[in-house]
């Protein structure tokens, strides 16, 4: 499946409403069907403010937002405790996929999201491999907290 940046997703333009979702999610409806559309899927977090009701609806959304370069929604759902200051500074990778492993809530406010996400940069292809700490707010917002990642 290929889900490198789509044209029709790029800042400030209108999405095209049958663009598949970077993130490779499924309609909530959906266990067998082709992938969801970037407006059924994650633009609901990324563009209109929803909150995702699980991390790993978080880690997708998050995915999404680096593969459109949507640092402000990364910042905003990042611990801030551990956000990098350099967030967005350097140019990303070209990112091609992601594989959730995963998805463990231990409780109410913690979970882990286990992930492969392939990436090309500087001509050559990349996984990355990380297992993800999530934590839930008072306000009922996941953040992202770190993770341990290998990469190959």
């Amino acid at each position: 499946m290929n889900t490198t940046r789509p044209s029709n997703l790029s800042g400030g333009g209108k999405r095209a409403p049958l663009a598949p979702c970077p993130c490779g999610g499924r309609a909530l409806d959906a266990k067998s069907k082709p992938a969801a559309s970037y407006d059924t899927c994650c633009a609901r977090f990324i563009e209109e403010g929803q909150l995702p009701a699980t991390a790993e609806q978080l880690m997708r959304s998050r995915y999404t937002a680096y593969v459109l370069e949507r640092y402000d929604y990364l910042r905003a759902t990042w611990d801030p405790s551990t956000c990098p200051a350099d967030l967005g500074a350097e140019p990303g990778p070209q990112w091609l996929g992601l594989d959730v492993k995963l998805h463990v809530q231990s409780d109410a406010t913690h979970a882990i999201v286990e992930f492969v996400a392939r990436y090309k940069t500087g001509g050559r292809g990349h996984r990355l491999h990380e297992i993800s700490r999530f934590t839930r707010a008072d306000d009922g917002r996941w953040r992202y907290v770190d993770g341990n990642v290998s990469e190959s």
